[in-house]
């Protein structure tokens, strides 16, 4: 399982590609990435960690782009939808796909204290729960995996 979302990287060249890719996947698909569409989906990738509708609201707001929440609304929809955004259920809220264009079963890691959150792939036919669903007969068609805990910088940070 790879995680990624808490090391370090070229940020400005991650959202860059992303965003290629956000373009060319639209253009191929005949989606409209709409200006607003395109700077939430730039929102939630400057950012590693989960952002809710009004969080997105208040920085679309300010860029003139809207400021009725089912403008977040529809554009978190679309991002969803189309597989560049994920929805981290147990916090409202969401996160940018770090696997845009891949099938996959993300497994979200969330810091209680930063709140930054990292995203995972997995598989769900496989481990404990994979093997309870077999012995159950229970044929698994989607999960959701948020884990609460510390990223590696909250870790070492000095005790307050």
């Amino acid at each position: 399982m790879t995680a990624f979302g808490f090391q370090p990287h070229d940020h400005t060249d991650c959202i860059r590609t992303t965003l290629a890719q956000a373009d060319a996947y639209c253009a191929e698909h005949k989606l409209k990435l709409t200006p607003i569409r395109r700077r939430a989906l730039e929102i939630l990738l400057a950012e590693h960690r989960a952002l809710g509708a009004y969080d997105l609201l208040a920085v679309l707001a300010k860029d003139g782009l809207g400021t009725a929440p089912p403008v977040a609304y529809r554009a978190l929809d679309f991002l969803t939808s189309a597989g560049f955004a994920h929805k981290i259920e147990g916090l409202n809220a969401y996160i940018a796909c770090a696997h845009f264009g891949a099938d996959h079963s993300p497994a979200f890691l969330i810091c209680t204290s930063c709140k930054s959150v990292a995203e995972a792939e997995t598989t769900a036919t496989q481990g404990r729960l994979g093997e309870a669903a077999r012995a159950a007969g229970f044929a698994i068609s989607r999960t959701v995996v948020e884990a609460l805990g510390l990223c590696p910088q909250c870790q070492e940070a000095p005790c307050a």
